[in-house]
């Protein structure tokens, strides 16, 4: 898939890119139960596919869990946040590329 190093977010998630493109960015996320991505925005749209595993999130006032098979849409600009409910493989999308991540990626 890829050759890319895994990269820390937070304790007990991790993120890998596996596709870019000039107006997408897309990567891996490995979420291990009771891990926890805190409240935060950002001003790209974000899909979040699960591929395994099971997640509680918050996008503004509303919760949603969601498993395996599940997309959650996240616009730019909405407070969000993650509670991993059990280990968790993800697939996340952003639009246009985040530029912090690519800052630490190495490509800006």
């Amino acid at each position: 898939m890829t050759d890319r190093p895994w990269i820390d977010l937070f304790p007990g998630v991790q993120r890998r890119r596996i596709a870019l493109t000039e107006r997408i960015y897309q990567m891996e996320v490995r979420l291990a139960a009771g891990s926890h991505v805190p409240l935060h925005s950002h001003p790209e749209d974000q899909v979040a596919y699960i591929v395994r595993g099971r997640l509680r999130f918050q996008l503004g006032d509303e919760i949603i869990e969601a498993s395996a098979g599940s997309s959650v849409a996240i616009p730019g600009g909405t407070l969000h946040a993650v509670w991993t409910l059990e280990d968790t493989l993800a697939i996340d999308t952003f639009s246009p590329p985040r530029a912090d991540y690519l800052r630490v990626d190495g490509d800006v």
